[in-house]
């Protein structure tokens, strides 16, 4: 009886972990995988390695790891445990070519033939993102929590959006409006 109430509550406590927190995640673990994969240059070989990878249940055991382990300190930490953090990837636009380096707390990006970083940057105590450039650092957005986020403009104002298509609409149309203001 004993082992079948142990049961019965893991269950239930994995069950509420589950559908109360309201968090998908960014199942770290398991994109890190798959992008490896993808990363494997011989289409064939690509395809092997896939159905190997399923067969011995290693993506099975990555996307339970990340369901009920790494997306579950994800949530309630902050910080994901799998995180790039260290890496970095080259992108080539048609205004040059920068790297983007993924730090713990957000991401540098250099342009190819300058010296000068763009840094955003995370701050978990509040769940803001600001930007750092030339020595001076300005707050971009911070979450609220509760499908809303306060976005500072460029003049110093405060704008609450929602973070839905309407929201960002919105917060468009005032930037739009703004950058006529500045002419």
């Amino acid at each position: 009886m004993k082992k079948k109430s142990f049961t019965l509550l893991l269950a239930t406590t994995l069950a509420g972990s589950l559908l109360c927190s309201s968090c998908i995640g960014s199942f770290g673990l398991t994109n890190k995988l798959l992008t490896w994969n993808k990363g494997i240059d011989s289409k064939l070989v690509n395809e092997l390695v896939f159905i190997a990878l399923w067969v011995i249940p290693v993506y099975e055991i990555s996307a339970v790891a990340d369901l009920f382990i790494f997306n579950a300190i994800e949530f309630w930490s902050g910080e994901n445990p799998v995180a790039d953090a260290g890496s970095s990837k080259t992108i080539d636009t048609a205004n040059g070519i920068y790297t983007v380096q993924t730090n713990e707390d957000g991401y540098s990006i250099r342009k190819e033939g300058e010296d000068e970083t763009v840094d955003l940057i995370f701050d978990g105590r509040d769940k803001s993102w600001s930007v750092e450039a030339n020595g001076e650092n300005h707050k971009l957005f911070r979450y609220t929590g509760d499908g809303e986020a306060v976005v500072y403009l460029p003049d110093g104002q405060e704008m609450n959006i929602e973070l839905n298509s309407a929201g960002i609409l919105a917060f468009r149309q005032a930037i739009h409006s703004y950058s006529y203001a500045a002419r």
